[in-house]
């Protein structure tokens, strides 16, 4: 399945009479989730609802959200406390619903012969900022890569996924070296890398199976607080789950407005997520969560129970046992 972003897509055609609208913006990596799910409730709904969805990336998404412009959010990471106080300041109680699993992929360009694994301390002296102008070449991270230029693609900085890699790489959220080629669509960095010998990129797994024939993907270690230790660990989903792809994988979720919720169509629409969920987030690739956290998101809807576990904190490397009983202490 080839993920095409727009900044504004109305995912199925719909009847000229639809009275009804969700409009939802945020994240381009639960964009393929989100899509699915659409296509599906609005071919159930049979075009009594429009859905449009938005992809401004998880940081411009939440903008529009906390200004009340959309009913549900899409994030790769969690709420920030900026925009948990944006959200206070518009008046916005939301619910946070994760809805599935992601893993961050490392890959590079095909003819790539010389890494087939790399240590999260050589992805840092790539991307940290003291890197910019300085760490050009692969031989300068590692004496035994090649004289070969480091050409680097990856997120812009609305990405939440630019959030999380920052955070679990060079630990600190949103700090990174400038000098490399970023964009919200992870397409545009799926070319990129396949068009360049010395090109390195992250990207969500999902963006990297639908694109296997065009990258590499490397093998992480992810050092001593990882559980596979200072073992080369690929991306999947027993890895995911395991905790064993460590620290590049994470949640992802929607946060939908509570006051959206007052109106039928978009309370049947989330209600046709969660129930749909796992099954859609499977289908493009995403790993989905145990039946019992779309149960505990449904009992938060029933019970009112809003705000966020995560405090605005950054939390790297949650396994999903994690995640279900933070999630169990809304």
């Amino acid at each position: 399945m080839k993920f095409v972003i727009a900044s504004a897509l109305v995912l199925c055609a719909f009847s000229a009479k639809a009275e009804s609208l969700v409009k939802i913006d945020g994240s381009s990596t639960v964009f393929p989730v989100t899509e699915a799910v659409s296509e599906e409730f609005q071919t159930v709904s049979k075009g009594a609802t429009k859905v449009t969805v938005g992809v401004s990336g998880t940081g411009g998404g939440f903008k529009k959200f906390c200004r009340g412009e959309t009913d549900i959010q899409n994030a790769s990471r969690p709420i920030t406390k900026e925009e948990m106080k944006a959200c206070r300041d518009g008046k916005i109680t939301y619910f946070e619903l994760p809805i599935a699993f992601d893993a961050i992929a490392i890959v590079v360009n095909p003819k790539n012969n010389w890494v087939s694994e790399i240590t999260t301390e050589e992805l840092k002296k790539m991307w940290e900022p003291a890197a910019q102008g300085k760490i050009m070449t692969w031989k300068q991270v590692n004496a035994k890569w090649p004289d070969e230029k480091l050409t680097l693609f990856g997120a812009s900085t609305d990405n939440g996924t630019f959030d999380y890699f920052t955070e679990a790489i060079v630990e600190k959220s949103k700090s990174s070296r400038g000098d490399y080629t970023a964009s919200v669509d992870h397409n545009t960095r799926v070319t990129g890398v396949n068009g360049v010998k010395g090109g390195l990129g992250y990207i969500p797994y999902a963006y990297y199976v639908t694109n296997k024939d065009k990258l590499k993907l490397l093998g992480v270690i992810g050092g001593a607080k990882s559980p596979a230790k200072h073992k080369a660990v690929l991306p999947e989903e027993k890895t995911v789950i395991s905790g064993q792809y460590y620290p590049l994988s994470r949640p992802i979720f929607i946060y939908v407005s509570q006051t959206a919720m007052t109106r039928p169509e978009v309370k049947q629409y989330v209600e046709f997520y969660l129930e749909k969920g796992a099954e859609m987030a499977k289908q493009v690739q995403y790993i989905p969560l145990p039946a019992k956290a779309y149960t505990t998101a449904k009992e938060h809807l029933s019970k009112k129970k809003t705000g966020t576990v995560f405090a605005g904190e950054p939390h790297v490397g949650l396994t999903i046992e994690q995640i279900l009983k933070k999630e169990a202490t809304l």
